[in-house]
């Protein structure tokens, strides 16, 4: 019987201390203003190397279906890896302690400039940019889906469902997840096991 092959290959580097993987986060939260997921996939995956892309999509799921801040979440799973429950800490704590002073001292001028029409304009422009980035992520990331074990027609399916239910039907996340999640993991589940007997 063949040995089954593995789900993804390894990445091609990892952080080499918990001093470069403090400094990645760090810098990492701090590019991230109006949403992460383009900066964590362009930095942890085409700058830095240390996942793959399909590493990525399977860890950033996981990070999402966990509760807390998804970045924060794949923070820890990246920085537990490589360095255990220290890593795990570093890499959270990279995450919040420059962007927590950051916060602060904007919360701070922010309540003294946000009447001004500028303000106002600034902040609804990073909102269409924010969106923006996250749509092209998604895009660069299809390609990702063609590995995965539901295959590249029912990952699109799921998708198209999830945006159906969130997007236009106005249902809330979690209940969406609720009908979906158990659909799509059985359905995994149930080609990972066929492929096995094959």
């Amino acid at each position: 019987m063949p040995e089954p092959e593995p789900a993804t290959e390894a990445a091609p580097a990892s952080p080499r201390s918990r001093r470069e993987l403090f400094t990645a986060f760090t810098w990492l939260a701090l590019q991230g203003f109006g949403g992460v997921l383009a900066v964590v996939q362009r930095e942890l995956v085409e700058k830095r190397q240390w996942l793959t892309r399909e590493q990525f999509v399977e860890d950033w799921a996981v990070a999402q279906i966990m509760p807390g801040p998804n970045v924060v979440n794949l923070a820890m799973m990246i920085g537990g890896r490589h360095f255990g429950l220290s890593g795990a800490l570093v890499a959270v704590a990279g995450m919040l302690l420059a962007p927590l002073a950051l916060l602060l001292v904007m919360a701070v001028l922010y309540t003294q400039l946000a009447h001004a029409p500028a303000v106002q304009g600034a902040l609804r422009g990073m909102g269409a940019v924010a969106a923006g980035m996250i749509a092209a992520t998604g895009i660069k990331l299809v390609a990702a889906l063609r590995n995965n074990a539901m295959g590249m027609g029912a990952c699109l399916a799921f998708a198209a469902a999830s945006f159906a239910g969130v997007g236009l039907l106005r249902w809330p996340l979690a209940w969406v997840l609720l009908a979906l999640g158990p659909l799509a993991c059985g359905w995994a589940w149930r080609r990972l096991a066929a492929r096995s007997t094959a």
